[in-house]
Order: structure tokens, then sequence, then C-alpha cells
């Protein structure tokens, strides 16, 4: 059995005693030398620091590769304000222009991910377009190579819970190929079988790029206007979706899943 495996068991199993005897201190001390008889202080030595936190605190911690995005920046700015959040690590090749004391930035080379901190949930909101990446190859290598690798890193540092940012239209056998790559993506983060995997299917998604320094979509500010003027006669999955709605549903749902859970973009309108 594998010593993160046996940590996560051990965490869960006790939690609630660690909750609810005092001195809340001792507790963790002696069950936490426990685990490292156990498992061996190797393992131990680079994750004592984030796993006795978490223990002691109830809070979760996460990591989020993406928080350039649209959706990646709202789930980190969302993050920071939830005070059930202990950590946010944030996984990026360059710095994303925030200051927090529970950011921890991690610069990485998403080519070779180094070995995460001890983490409980991962969030995967990287992505580009078609005319961004340049060819078939390359969006495949971003959309759905970086995300797949992150999510095993993310495992691998004991994460249960996986919450990923998909296409409404998504489908691994879709002659599409940009719903077809989001597709095989949820394919295959469900057959690295997390805890929970929360999907979310998001319709065309509205947020301020410029700020992100991002270039402003002709086709994304004309569809705003126009789903404005006819909203009721749209039906609530094909509205344009707010970045915040994705991001909130996602932080909502996927603490507690137990299983897949697809949120579709009408249902995140109501985030």
């Amino acid at each position: 059995m594998k010593p993160s495996t046996v940590l996560r068991f051990f965490k869960f199993a006790f939690i609630f005693l660690l909750q609810h005897y005092q001195p809340m201190e001792a507790c963790v001390d002696y069950f936490y030398t426990q685990v490292q008889n156990f498992t061996g202080s190797t393992f131990l030595a680079e994750t004592d620091v984030t796993t006795k936190e978490i223990l002691m605190t109830g809070q979760r911690h996460i990591a989020i590769a993406g928080a350039s995005g649209l959706v990646g920046n709202a789930l980190l700015r969302t993050a920071l304000d939830d005070p059930s959040i202990g950590e946010v690590h944030v996984l990026c090749r360059r710095p994303v222009k925030v200051s927090h004391p529970k950011l921890l930035e991690h610069q990485v080379d998403f080519q070779l991910i180094p070995p995460l901190p001890a983490i409980d949930e991962v969030y995967l909101a990287v992505g580009t377009t078609m005319h961004q990446a340049g060819s078939r190859a390359a969006f495949r290598a971003v959309d759905l190579a970086i995300n797949l690798a992150v999510a095993q890193a993310a495992l691998a540092a004991g994460a249960q819970r996986i919450g990923v940012v998909s296409a409404m239209a998504a489908n691994p056998k879709s002659r599409f190929f940009y719903n077809r790559v989001k597709g095989e993506l949820e394919q295959a983060l469900t057959a690295l079988s997390p805890d929970g995997l929360v999907i979310a299917r998001p319709s065309m998604l509205l947020g301020d790029r410029q700020t992100l320094g991002q270039s402003v979509r002709l086709s994304e500010t004309l569809t705003k206007y126009v789903s404005q003027a006819v909203r009721p006669l749209i039906p609530r999955d094909y509205r344009p979706i707010e970045a915040q709605k994705v991001a909130r549903a996602l932080l909502s749902h996927v603490p507690t899943a137990s299983q897949t859970i697809i949120l579709r973009s009408g249902e995140m309108q109501m985030a």
C-alpha cells in the first residue's frame, strides 16, 4: 500500500477525534508519530508540515492549473476568499500577479512537472485556442496532455478529487476536433479513478479578458449583447456564462464529490 494512501486513510479516520478532543496539538503530534513510524520518515519528510496543518485546521489545500485564464483566475480569487481553504497552490509558467498569504506559486515546466506538496483537490483550467496553438497537435498538447499530467501529479501528492473545465459539447467521438479533445480529456481523467471528479461543461465564457492581458474576441462581444436582448428565448444551457459562475460551481461541488459529476452550463448559471 502506498504511503500516501495510508496517510489519507489515517487523516480522515482520525479527523473527527482530532476536532473533538483536547489538547488538539497533542493529539496531532501523537497521531503523526504513529503514521511516521508506519510509513517511514523518507515520505513524510517532504509533506509533514503541510499534512500536519491540514489535520489541525481541517482546511483544504488545493492546487490550480491555468490561473491566467478566465475560469482559472476566477477559481484562484474565489479560493483565496474561501475560509475553508488553507493553501492555494498555483502551477504556472509566469507569475499570476496576485499577492495573498494563502497563495503559493510554483513556476513549472508542464512537460516535466515536479512532485507537488500534499493537497486535497486539484482544479484543471489549462486551455488554449486553435488560433493560439497553431496546430491540432499543439492544441492537444495543451488542452489534453498538460491537464492530464497535472492531474496525475496531484493524485500522486494525495489529492482525492478533481475539478476540470471542459466544454458544453465535449465528446470523445465528436466530429469536431475541439469537442473531441475535451471529451478525450474527460475520459482520461475518469480512467485515473479519483474519489470524485467534477466536470464543468460551460457554454461560451464571459469575463474581463483585458484585465488578464487577453485579446477581446469580437464573436464573444457580439454574442454577449445579442444574448442579452433575446435571453428569455435561449435555453439556459446555451446562454453565455460568466467565468465566475463556473468557478463557484466547481468550488462548491468538488469538496464533497464521491463520483463523477457533470455540471451543465444551465445548472452553473444558478451558482
